[in-house]
Parts: structure tokens; C-alpha cells; sequence
């Protein structure tokens, strides 16, 4: 059975493997270049110091990971996060996102966050699907503000207050 686990700088190059998987090959990310595994080892620094960052693992394998982070920068939004949740695409389907986005629900609900918020590219309908069994409620659609090989494409915010 996999495990739930804090994320460690060790998991960089897992994490980044798995990220720069949507990265080129989907438009569930919008970043256009790979990440290296020294920026994805800086970045969950970052996130983790101050917000929960976890993995799935089994078998000494990541098989997703997930986080929270602010939302925006201002000050009246400290308790409103974003959530992201990615899966390495051999293991979609298998109930990881969900229980990888139960914990990081119940961490940010017990950290203080009164309400989290998923940007959701338009046609990502697993991602859509996982949010909307966790609770979650579409609260926003903005049209063709992201562009990415070669395709015009929507984001969809979602919301769940805690």
C-alpha cells in the first residue's frame, strides 16, 4: 500500500520527473520548459518551510505529490492557498490524487487556511472530477487566457472553504 509523506529535498528529481511529464506533454501545466532538479529541490524548499508539501511513495517509488501554497501575495488573502496535485501518469486513476489531496486538505484545515482554491486548465477533466469529489466548487471561468502548443486555453478556479 503506498504511503503519505512529508516531501524531502531528496525527492527533487522524482518530483520534477513527474512534473516535467505535464510540462511538455499536456497543458495541465503552463510552464513551457522543464524544471530542473535543482529548481524543483529550491522550490519545495520553499513551499515546505512554510506550507504542506507531501508524496506518495511506494516501494521506494514516487508516484505523486501534492502541496499548498499562498494564493496571492496580499496581506487580506494569508488564509486562502492554492492547492496542486500531480500524478506520474502510471498510477492516474488509482485513487493517489484523492488521498494525497484528504491529507493536504485535513494539514491546511488544522494550519489555519480558510479556504483553498484549484486553477484548473478547461478540459482537465480528471483534475476537474478529483476536486469536485473533494468538495470543491467551480467559482470562476476565465476564457483563453493561457496559450501552450499551439492552443488557446481556459482556467477554471475551484474553491472549497474549510
Amino acid at each position: 500500500m503506498p504511503t503519505i509523506r512529508k516531501a524531502q529535498p531528496a525527492d527533487a528529481g522524482a518530483i520534477a520527473a513527474i512534473y516535467n511529464d505535464y510540462v511538455t506533454n499536456s497543458t495541465a501545466s503552463f510552464e513551457t520548459r522543464p524544471v530542473s532538479t535543482q529548481e524543483m529541490r529550491r522550490r519545495i524548499a520553499g513551499v515546505a518551510a512554510r506550507h504542506p508539501y507531501y508524496v506518495c511513495e511506494e516501494d521506494g517509488e514516487i508516484l505523486g505529490f501534492c502541496y499548498a501554497h499562498p494564493w496571492k501575495e496580499r496581506a487580506a488573502y494569508l488564509h486562502t492557498w492554492e492547492t496542486t496535485v500531480y500524478i506520474a501518469r502510471s498510477h492516474c486513476g488509482k485513487g493517489i490524487g484523492r488521498r494525497l489531496m484528504e491529507t493536504l486538505i485535513d494539514a491546511c484545515r488544522n494550519a489555519g487556511c480558510h479556504a483553498l482554491v484549484a486553477c484548473i486548465t478547461g478540459g482537465n477533466t480528471a483534475s476537474t472530477a478529483l476536486h469536485r469529489r473533494l468538495g470543491f466548487r467551480q467559482v470562476s471561468l476565465f476564457k483563453e487566457v493561457g496559450c501552450k502548443h499551439g492552443q488557446w486555453l481556459d482556467v477554471v478556479d475551484y474553491e472549497l472553504l474549510l
